[in-house]
């Protein structure tokens, strides 16, 4: 709900009433825009009330990660805005935007790919796919881990030209850079097969982690996209945030985290498949440039 607000009536130099006005708006959950739009009535650019509640919001989040021993906060993609767009053109594809969450920031995609590229995807894996393994946090190796019963084949960045340009469709989508990518991994779940709750991100207390943020940096967002639709079951559950996604065949879920941290709640898992099988492809976005 919105809050009773006493802006300044015309832009002034940023002293500490209004940045507290700001921080309490944000802290009661109040809409980036239904902040700006008081500023803004009252005299201010909108560029410049923009610009100034996301100065005020970055700064706080860095004194409230300092004094609680937090990792600091890192840019992350945001690829839609609060009530925007319905349809994101991106080079000529109408992608549509089925629900946005803002804490954790969860997007629902679809249309992000057609039948046909998901079969091709699907394909290209079939015969090739192994059982997955996790990164052991402490010594870096990969190992076969309960946790995770899918099977899978990783790609590099680009290494045929439907991953290329489903790649550079993402990169469009995402508004984050091509090359700041790792290549896309398929993944099939059988009957049963399952992701038990998990973060993408890599702990950076932990050792093994040390090699993998050197390529790249840490992982800042995830894009997991549906090739196919399973009978039943498959869904990716957020458990912090009470929500689950429907495995839909062309549909991808996309989510961000600004730092390595349990409060980003972006603890997910790939729930059971109880009928038919799963297949996903995955995108993981890096800070820098993976190589």
């Amino acid at each position: 709900m919105k809050q009773d607000v006493d802006a300044p009536e015309r832009p002034a130099e940023l002293d500490d009433a209004l940045r507290g006005w700001i921080v309490q708006q944000v802290q009661a959950g109040v809409a980036p825009g239904e902040v700006v739009a008081p500023l803004v009535a009252r005299g201010w650019s909108e560029q410049g009330a923009i610009d100034t509640v996301e100065a005020v919001v970055r700064d706080y989040l860095a004194d409230h990660a300092q004094a609680n021993a937090l990792p600091p906060s890192v840019r992350v993609p945001a690829p839609v805005e609060s009530n925007g767009s319905s349809i994101i053109d991106v080079d000529g594809r109408p992608v549509r935007v089925h629900m946005h969450l803002r804490h954790p920031q969860v997007v629902v995609f679809g249309n992000v790919l057609d039948d046909a590229e998901c079969d091709a995807l699907i394909a290209l894996a079939r015969t090739r796919v192994r059982r997955c393994e996790v990164v052991d946090a402490d010594t870096g190796a990969d190992v076969v881990h309960e946790a995770r019963t899918s099977e899978g084949l990783a790609f590099s960045r680009g290494q045929t030209a439907l991953c290329e340009r489903i790649e550079r469709r993402i990169a469009a989508l995402l508004q984050w850079p091509y090359d700041h990518g790792e290549g896309l991994q398929i993944l099939r779940y059988g009957p049963g097969a399952q992701y038990r709750p998990h973060h993408d991100y890599f702990d950076p207390e932990r050792p093994g982690n040390a090699h993998i943020l050197k390529r790249g940096g840490q992982r800042v967002a995830s894009l997991v996209m549906y090739l196919n639709t399973p009978t039943r079951g498959g869904a990716t559950s957020f458990p912090e945030a009470g929500l689950e996604v429907a495995a839909v065949k062309g549909h991808a879920v996309f989510f961000s985290y600004d730092r390595p941290h349990p409060m980003t709640r972006t603890l997910h898992a790939g729930e059971p498949v109880h009928e038919g099988e799963k297949w996903i492809a995955t995108k993981w976005l890096r800070e820098g440039v993976h190589h």
